[in-house]
């Protein structure tokens, strides 16, 4: 039937690998520990902790982040007051364009109206000069057909002199 003796050799090896897992995982477990204690002593000894300066580099982000609005506020600012003072510079040119304008329509106003008078003081004086041509011209005529005195052919001159002095 069975035999007892190969069970108790067997018993003897089986005792021998379930020792060894054991060891092994408490050699590991104490592998682990003295890993994780000496990267603790040396982030502390060190004073490098990648948290803190995560946390370093966050807020100096941020204080950044603060200084660049505010700069970008104070621009903004100053574009703002730089376009009112254009705005306020382009309304008074269009002012001055306007008030321009209108000094030229009264100008050109002005010139039409001494340019009809102009043109009606030249129609007048070559009406008097027609006219004073027309009076020249049968004044000799006339001369001829008065027989007579020396006197008359004096008042006509003098009467001729008042005219022109008047002219």
């Amino acid at each position: 039937m069975i035999e007892l003796a190969p069970r108790n050799s067997n018993i003897g090896s089986v005792a021998r690998i379930g020792v060894q897992p054991i060891a092994i995982g408490a050699v590991a477990l104490i592998l682990v520990v003295l890993g994780i204690g000496s990267i603790a002593l040396w982030r502390a000894y060190t004073g490098n902790a990648p948290e803190t300066d995560r946390v370093v580099a966050s807020r100096q982000m941020q204080a950044r982040t603060a200084q660049a609005s505010e700069q970008l506020v104070e621009k903004t600012k100053g574009l703002e007051a730089t376009q009112q003072e254009s705005i306020d510079q382009l309304q008074v040119v269009q002012d001055q364009l306007q008030t321009m304008r209108r000094l030229f329509a009264s100008q050109q106003a002005d010139t039409r109206k001494l340019s009809e008078q102009v043109g009606t003081l030249t129609e007048a004086i070559n009406g008097l000069r027609q006219s004073f041509a027309s009076t020249q011209a049968t004044e000799p005529a006339a001369e001829p057909t008065r027989k007579g005195s020396a006197s008359a052919k004096p008042r006509a001159s003098a009467h001729r002199k008042r005219g022109k002095s008047h002219g």
